[in-house]
């Protein structure tokens, strides 16, 4: 007598909001993004005239980054620029994480959505971590140095990467 067989299909699960950590890891290694530097007076000349200007050849903008690019440039850039807490830039021209993604994001070296992408990644290490605020309140915490802040960012780079992303 022949029995029916069944066949299970696999249940499709939803996409949740912060990207989860890739099981496999990736055979490319992530290689810091040495870029042109983001020179200051990039900011000087707003975006609309940078595009119009792009448009008839007499600029070139930079090309925008993925997250784990934009990420390891955050770093970049607060190193050529300095590091500070409390303040997006400080008087003496050091930017804290979010003002060095603000720098980026105005000069266009990231889009919004992959600067979203990037907090996303920054927001699920620090949550890995156990701290449940966000990003640029751990910043500002006192006691807060240099490296910690450089070690977070490069894990989310470094999730974000093996992410493919």
């Amino acid at each position: 007598m022949h029995q029916p067989t069944t066949v299970q299909r696999p249940q499709a699960t939803p996409r949740p909001a912060v990207p989860l950590r890739s099981p496999h890891h990736t055979a490319t290694p992530l290689v810091p993004v040495r870029l042109e530097r983001c020179p200051r007076w990039h900011q000087l000349v707003p975006a609309g005239a940078r595009n119009l200007l792009a448009a008839w050849g007499w600029w070139q903008n930079p090309v925008p980054l993925k997250p784990s690019q934009h990420l390891m440039q955050v770093i970049d850039v607060i190193e050529q620029y300095g590091w500070c807490q409390s303040l997006d830039f400080s008087p003496t021209g050091r930017m804290c994480i979010r003002g060095a993604q603000k720098f980026l994001l105005h000069t266009g070296h990231v889009t919004e959505d992959a600067c979203r992408q990037a907090v996303a990644y920054m927001q699920q290490t620090l949550h890995e971590r156990g701290f449940h605020q966000p990003f640029f309140h751990w910043n500002d915490l006192e006691g807060r140095s240099f490296p910690e802040v450089k070690a977070l960012i490069t894990t989310a780079a470094r999730t974000a990467h093996a992410n493919g992303e």
